[in-house]
């Protein structure tokens, strides 16, 4: 029998169905799909709050880890200053959704960049991190084109050995630059922020790392209040070490980002006062059964990060003694079943995700639960703004 004759000219475009719709229950939401636990990530946004509040501190989190103007502006309702962002383009969507005081917490290079970071600094309280004089000439020169001013905050390297300056006597030479521009530029404080240290495993290991990190700020602080400059910001810390940075005596502001997920990895701490809950999870679905004791699903790494370890299974509130991940196929992963009922094909099965930050930069939506039923859909604006 011949084959129909289709004439692809007459037909309407086919548009893909939602993921998810309001009122869905997870059997209902097609899969990969990047879930939100609504209750958890309430409880954790209030507990960071509240403990930044207790302490005398600005919260301001770090916007990379979701990049989506829902959660941050749940962030600035229930109290942080602003938020952080890591490139320009990031800070866009937020900015034209109303968030008005965005620190950029890196060095921006590049005359297409400065020249945005001024436009934004028209419609926000903008601020960015420097480590060279050639930064500042630039900052600046593009704020007297566009008639906006920026704060700066010099970054010092207190061990992370990425960007930022050595010591006092670098940050006094930069200070000194900023002041050349009175007015496109003001020197606000130092950026003091140690990343290597938040996924150190003991409490032990990341009290001691976060004191020298505070110690090193400290320092410099102390030169530039003996050299007459005022230093009206010291921002750092995250997710892992905030329980030391909120205690140090140094910091005035703290930046944590991933507290509102708590992916796997920092899964793997040893709590140290502050327990964030799992909120983020994966949506997946089994399309295999396998072979012996593998089976598989239909999420990979074009739906989750893995450079930090692979996701790991809930089930029943819990991670999963029964199941792990084995590995991370482009559209697939390997999960080995090592006791309990065997999942059957099309069963769902929630992943919490290795590393959230580059997790949500794959997705542009994420499904919001309450109850296990879909409450809201937000977007996940900043997806792919990395210039």
């Amino acid at each position: 029998m011949p084959l129909p004759d289709i004439r692809p000219a007459t037909l309407s475009p086919i548009s893909l169905p939602p993921a998810a719709r309001h009122g869905d229950t997870l059997d209902a939401i097609d899969t990969p799909a990047l879930l939100l636990d609504l209750d958890a990530f309430e409880r954790n946004v209030a507990l960071m709050q509240a403990a930044a509040s207790a302490a005398g501190l600005a919260l301001r989190p770090h916007a990379k880890a979701h990049k989506s103007v829902a959660i941050a502006q749940a962030q600035r309702r229930a109290g942080a200053v602003g938020i952080c962002c890591q490139k320009v383009s990031e800070a866009l969507p937020f900015v034209n959704a109303g968030v008005n005081d965005v620190l950029i917490s890196n060095q921006v290079v590049g005359a297409a960049k400065t020249a945005l970071l001024a436009q934004l600094a028209l419609r926000a309280r903008i601020s960015v991190c420097v480590d060279h004089e050639v930064q500042i000439e630039a900052l600046a020169a593009a704020c007297a084109a566009t008639g906006s001013r920026i704060e700066v905050l010099v970054e010092i390297d207190v061990g992370q050995q990425r960007c930022g300056v050595a010591d006092a006597e670098a940050v006094l030479r930069l200070c000194a630059a900023i002041k050349r521009h009175p007015q496109q530029l003001h020197f606000k404080g130092l950026q003091a922020y140690q990343g290597a240290i938040q996924h150190l495993r003991t409490v032990a290991e990341r009290r001691a790392a976060a004191a020298a990190a505070a110690a090193r700020a400290a320092a410099v602080r102390d030169a530039l209040l003996a050299a007459g400059l005022a230093c009206e910001c010291i921002t750092g810390g995250g997710s892992g070490t905030v329980a030391f940075d909120l205690s140090s005596g140094v910091y005035t502001e703290v930046q944590p980002g991933s507290y509102v997920f708590m992916d796997a990895d920092y899964g793997r701490n040893e709590a140290a006062g502050l327990h964030f809950e799992h909120s983020l999870f994966l949506l997946s679905s089994v399309i295999s059964e396998g072979q012996g004791d593998r089976l598989v699903l239909d999420a990979g790494l074009k739906t989750l990060s893995a450079e930090c370890g692979p996701p790991q299974v809930w089930a029943g509130g819990a991670l999963s003694a029964d199941l792990s991940v084995l590995a991370l196929n482009d559209e697939h992963a390997i999960v080995q079943h090592l006791g309990g009922p065997r999942p059957t094909l099309g069963q769902r099965l929630l992943l919490v995700p290795g590393h959230c930050d580059p997790t949500l930069n794959l997705h542009d939506q994420l499904v919001a639960l309450r109850g296990g039923r879909v409450e809201a859909l937000w977007a996940i604006e900043a997806r792919g703004l990395s210039r």
